[in-house]
């Protein structure tokens, strides 16, 4: 398919790839005072006791009540990182079903309410992959669904280099080379959220993927080292300078101690900010805000558009939830994922790139506080994620092991 050799921004376009009664009975007067002095006392310790008890069910309604950003309830506020896992920790699916169930939510959930593959005017999906996030796995199950669920697939060829934000004639132009494609299809590329509508163009289905932010950092990090990846970088980036033995050598930990710029100093005036850095940048958009690195208002952007804009963003750190989820919230391509992933797991693995994950107490520090809002963004998916899964297994949760 020829997207036109005339166009700005050239595409070729090839396959691949969820109640006190109480008696009024006489006392002596000093009898009364006596009650009732015990009275107030206990009324003003019940009191304190409610009112600081009312503080902490506040405190805990925000990670699953209304907020501006979030209708669902959802707020990713509560991210404890490496140190996430505990089976009472509402950033885990446990947790969270324990806390919806608590709190009388569990009821109220309902699986329309967090599906917005309604709201797609066009039977076409857009998987704007997010880097290291396991995509390529993704975009070749999405080609052998595509085989078995008839509809065509779609990427676009590798650019040796690009922008980190569109402009909005860009953006158009890409838009209009995506409306050319046949239906049912998919589409996978390495690029920001897209708002059609801002374009009078129907809106596809988005989905995505994402990582914990930290591992993600590492994983690119000595992804970039690997000997394959590096010598294809070269051959794409011939003007580039090819780095010297001590490059490929240095540990991730070792170069974030020495602040080595560009790829060790995670700072937001760092003019480098590689959108490989970070997912913020592609569930925000092509807007001057999402270019910034740990951002709140960039991740409050992002948390608007996954909220209200993608059917699924999931994990590969969740492969049973979130293939699960795929296959209830886009059943049109996703019909199957679960069987023909895992009856061919191993053609799955694709760009994996073996290194050493442990951090030092002071990188960990570090890159915590430099991806806060990349952290707390990364929960608010999770929450969201675990919300649709049990939205949809609810008839018969209790007998799933969780």
């Amino acid at each position: 398919m020829s997207l036109g050799a005339d166009r700005s921004y050239k595409m070729k376009l090839r396959d691949v790839e969820n109640a006190f009664k109480y008696r009024r009975i006489p006392y002596p007067k000093r009898s009364v005072e006596l009650i009732a002095l015990l009275a107030i006392s206990c009324t003003f310790f019940l009191f304190m006791h409610t009112n600081k008890l009312n503080s902490r069910l506040k405190e805990m309604e925000v990670k699953l009540q209304p907020s501006e950003f979030s209708a669902l309830g959802l707020t990713g506020n509560h991210v404890s990182g490496h140190d996430a896992g505990k089976h009472d920790d509402i950033n885990t699916l446990h947790g969270t079903y324990q806390y919806l169930k608590s709190t009388g939510q569990l009821e109220e959930l309902d699986a329309a309410r967090l599906n917005n593959t309604p709201k797609a005017e066009r039977e076409f999906v857009l998987f704007n992959r997010i880097e290291k996030t396991g995509s390529q796995s993704m975009t070749h199950l999405i080609k052998e669904l595509g085989n078995q669920n008839g509809f065509e697939t779609f990427r676009n060829v590798i650019q040796p280099k690009r922008s980190i934000l569109d402009s909005f004639v860009e953006e158009r132009e890409f838009v209009h080379q995506l409306m050319e494609l046949s239906e049912p299809s998919a589409y996978v590329e390495h690029t920001n959220w897209v708002n059609f509508t801002a374009h009078d163009m129907p809106r596809p289905i988005y989905m995505n993927l994402v990582r914990h932010p930290i591992e993600k950092v590492i994983s690119a990090y000595y992804y970039m080292r690997h000997p394959k990846i590096a010598a294809q970088y070269a051959r794409r980036n011939p003007d580039k300078k090819i780095q010297d033995k001590t490059y490929y050598d240095l540990t991730f930990n070792e170069c974030v101690k020495q602040r080595i710029a560009p790829h060790c100093v995670f700072d937001a005036h760092n003019p480098f900010n590689g959108d490989w850095r970070r997912f913020n940048l592609h569930l925000c958009g092509n807007a001057a805000i999402c270019k910034q690195l740990n951002s709140e208002a960039t991740m409050q952007m992002a948390k608007r558009n996954v909220e209200q804009e993608y059917s699924v963003v999931g994990t590969w750190e969740q492969t049973n939830v979130t293939l699960a989820v795929l296959e209830a919230y886009i059943p049109r391509f996703f019909a199957g994922a679960a069987k023909v992933y895992y009856s061919q797991t191993e053609t799955f693995t694709r760009n994996t790139t073996p290194h050493n994950n442990s951090l030092d107490e002071d990188v960990e520090r570090y890159l915590k506080d430099s991806f806060k809002f990349e952290l707390e963004l990364y929960q608010f998916v999770m929450q969201r994620l675990y919300m649709q899964y049990i939205a949809i297994n609810k008839p018969r949760f209790s007998d799933i092991h969780i």
